[in-house]
């Protein structure tokens, strides 16, 4: 069994490139369900428009790929419900001068 706090670090390692905060703490990632050997991730971006959109979904995909054990990753946009700040972590808030 994949354990949820391994493929919840291997997303802290993807960015959004324009905010350089992890997908995590800024609160895109709504769902990471494992079973067998594949992750099925359903995630948001800042807004639907977002130009770094595919790169951060590749990058997703990748990362949790590269945890020992996954063997697909397949993660989903959703737009519902939308992103909004209120998701952000605290650290998140910090780092973009968020209050």
């Amino acid at each position: 069994m994949l354990d949820q706090d391994t493929l919840l670090n291997a997303l802290r390692t993807v960015n959004d490139p324009e905010l350089n905060v992890n997908v995590i703490d800024l609160g895109l990632v709504y769902s990471v369900q494992a079973r067998d050997d594949q992750v099925d991730v359903d995630m948001t971006l800042t807004t639907p428009a977002c130009p770094a959109g595919p790169e951060i979904l590749r990058n997703a995909v990748a990362a949790l790929e590269a945890v020992p054990g996954v063997a697909k990753a397949n993660v989903r946009l959703v737009m519902s419900p939308p992103w909004s700040p209120d998701r952000m972590s605290e650290a998140a808030r910090d780092e973009l001068g968020y209050f």
